[in-house]
């Protein structure tokens, strides 16, 4: 039988839960250490299936890259990370009598300065994501606020893995970066799912009527998030 280790709580009803290769089953107090094993033999093709698949995911991770060649995605489409490419004059920094290049994305390649190890050009991508996703996202919320007749007190970018977007109780909104990969409809689908909490602070039948409203596909943009999240989850951008 699998093993797993075992936590108790005052709960009604057993459950796994797979993380880094390890499977933990949080179990009532009462229920017996037969009743927890039998549960867990019969859960155990699901459970050898998940590990599996984190194992492949992890060793996918491991060997994660981002280096000169490599294609990343920005709004759902596929760009080249290149060397030294000539950007254009107002994306230049003069120096003396020389143009010393910077990184930066001129809608058809991510281009960086020449002579950088991975880890340096997967950070200055990030650096890069972030700014494209404020200045994106920022739009995007703007042209959705004025249409819903919502005012967010603010629009931050942040580095949250877990969580694509959130709505503080003082309407300030909140977007992980790694939002401006996804495809533009499903970018629209987290700006207007956070700015309809500012209207219904739940996700209760009144909130999805808010987003269906403004998004009557919004369940389309759901599953291609999540498509996003599976491919994210075996490309480390930390």
């Amino acid at each position: 039988m699998v093993n797993y280790t075992l936590t108790r709580s005052n709960r009604k009803t057993a459950a796994i839960y797979i993380r880094s290769g390890s499977v933990e089953v949080r179990a009532p107090l009462r229920m017996p250490k037969r009743d927890i094993d039998r549960f867990v033999l019969e859960k155990e093709h699901w459970i050898l299936k998940n590990l599996s698949t984190q194992q492949s995911q992890a060793q996918k991770k491991e060997s994660f890259v981002v280096d000169y060649g490599s294609f990343i995605t920005f709004r759902g489409k596929q760009y080249p990370v290149i060397q030294d490419a000539e950007p254009s004059s107002c994306q230049r920094q003069r120096s003396g009598q020389r143009d010393s290049v910077r990184a930066g994305f001129d809608e058809e390649v991510f281009y960086m300065p020449p002579g950088l190890s991975p880890e340096q050009i997967k950070s200055t991508c990030i650096q890069l994501y972030k700014m494209l996703a404020k200045a994106h996202i920022s739009k995007r919320v703007s042209y959705f606020s004025s249409q819903m007749g919502v005012m967010p007190s603010a629009i931050k970018i942040n580095s949250a893995m877990r969580r694509w977007g959130s709505c503080s109780s003082q309407k300030s909104l909140n977007f992980s970066w790694r939002l401006i990969m996804a495809d533009d409809s499903v970018i629209d689908y987290v700006v207007v799912h956070e700015l309809s909490h500012i209207k219904q602070m739940n996700h209760s039948a009144r909130f999805w009527a808010v987003v269906e409203s403004v998004l009557p596909d919004y369940r389309e943009s759901k599953i291609k998030l999540k498509e996003l999240q599976h491919q994210l989850s075996a490309e480390d951008w930390k």
